[in-house]
């Protein structure tokens, strides 16, 4: 991909960064409160802990599916 197409798509998801960084937190605090109403009695620390785990987990899978071209035509 050429630096001149590079730079719309830069462009465009640095416009979307604020809604993109608070989706992602939208999706942590509402699993650290899913945790929170199913076990109550849960170590948020812990839980927070883990769910950044999971959620890292899912990232590095998303980079390898990337690396692999799976979303080269998406």
């Amino acid at each position: 991909m050429s630096s001149e197409q590079m730079d719309p798509i830069k462009k465009e998801l640095e416009s979307r960064r604020k809604e993109i960084a608070a989706e992602l937190a939208l999706l942590f605090k509402t699993n650290m409160k899913i945790t929170d109403w199913d076990v109550p009695e849960a170590d948020d620390r812990e839980a927070a802990e883990l769910l950044l785990q999971i959620m890292q987990e899912e990232l590095d899978k998303l980079k390898e599916d990337v690396r692999a071209g799976k979303y080269d035509n998406y």
